[in-house]
């Protein structure tokens, strides 16, 4: 058996994925569908860390705000990712964001849990994303990832016990009592 050839993939551009249907993110070039849809404890996670960091946020930049997906972050023609949840600090006219988010949330589920831990977390660190959550629903585990000298350590790994404040700037911060969220 013949090894695998990189240079044989089908490689994307945002302007192809804007012409797709359904829910799609692009990777260095590499379209990854985001079906099936999440079960429904996924979503409901997804919409207990919005509603968090939401209520919690505390910013003088009027720009930041927390949101969930889809929403795309389009970090270069051919990378487009769409976060479960993100805080973004733009102002946008555009379809999407353009500058790199704060803080990013993913919720792990059978079909985007390896993309999440190793594609992600890789794309996350080298953009430059100040905090990367990975919650894990059924076990209630949310791993804190923070960004420190351009390595993301695992600050803790958190349960429903705790709570977590993020200083996303000098100006900006938001906490999390994660016993909501489950």
């Amino acid at each position: 058996m013949d090894a695998l050839k990189y240079d044989d993939f089908q490689y994307y551009t945002y302007d192809d994925y804007k012409e797709w249907e359904e829910r799609w993110e692009l990777i260095d070039g590499i379209a990854y569908s985001m079906a099936p849809a999440p079960y429904p404890i996924h979503q409901r996670v997804v919409a207990n860390i919005w509603r968090e960091l939401d209520t919690n946020l505390e910013c003088l930049q009027k720009a930041c705000a927390v949101y969930l997906s889809p929403i795309d972050w389009k970090i270069d023609e051919k990378t487009v990712v769409q976060p479960d949840v993100a805080i973004f600090c733009e102002e946008t006219t555009h379809q999407f964001f353009s500058k790199t988010p704060p803080l990013i949330v993913e919720v792990l589920s059978k079909s985007t849990a390896k993309k999440d831990v190793t594609t992600k977390y890789q794309l996350y660190e080298k953009e430059g994303v100040l905090y990367y959550l990975i919650v894990e629903p059924n076990s209630e585990i949310i791993d804190i990832f923070k960004l420190i000298d351009g390595k993301y350590q695992l600050m803790t790994k958190a349960t429903k016990e705790d709570s977590y404040i993020f200083e996303l700037s000098s100006e900006c911060h938001t906490r999390v009592d994660f016993f909501n969220l489950f």
